[in-house]
This record gives C-alpha cells, sequence and structure tokens, in this order.
C-alpha cells in the first residue's frame, strides 16, 4: 500500500494507464479476428466493385436485418 496520497495517486494512475494498454491490445485482437473471418468468408475475393455494393447495402438496411433476412 502507498505510504502517502500522492505515491497512491501515482500508482492509481499506472494502473489506469495499464488497463487502457490491455483494453487497446484487446480492440486489435477483435479487429484482427474479425478481418480473418471476413477472409474466410471469402467476401475479399470478390470484385471491388460487387464488394462496395454489398457493404454499402448493408449499411443501408442495418445489420440486424441483414441477419434476419439471411435467417429466414
Amino acid at each position: 500500500m502507498a505510504k502517502t496520497l500522492e505515491q497512491e495517486r501515482l500508482a492509481f494512475e499506472g494502473d489506469a494507464r495499464r488497463l487502457e494498454e490491455r483494453r487497446r491490445k484487446l480492440e486489435e485482437k477483435e479487429r484482427e479476428q474479425a478481418i480473418s473471418t471476413v477472409e474466410k468468408s471469402g467476401l475479399l475475393k470478390l470484385e471491388a466493385k460487387r464488394l462496395s455494393s454489398l457493404t454499402e447495402r448493408i449499411r443501408s438496411l442495418g445489420i440486424e436485418e441483414v441477419e434476419k433476412r439471411l435467417t429466414a
């Protein structure tokens, strides 16, 4: 335990920085995993115009609506 309030404050700030770094690394891993999933799905093999059209359609409908239509 810190001996002074200033030491405790510094320790707390250090913990906060480490936690933020862990959070950033987790976000990077999640992004890499998402990209890998898209690659495995074959979507990146589509020609650019077709992929762009598909992603625009997904954006306009919304993820929930696309999922609903695909499972119907």
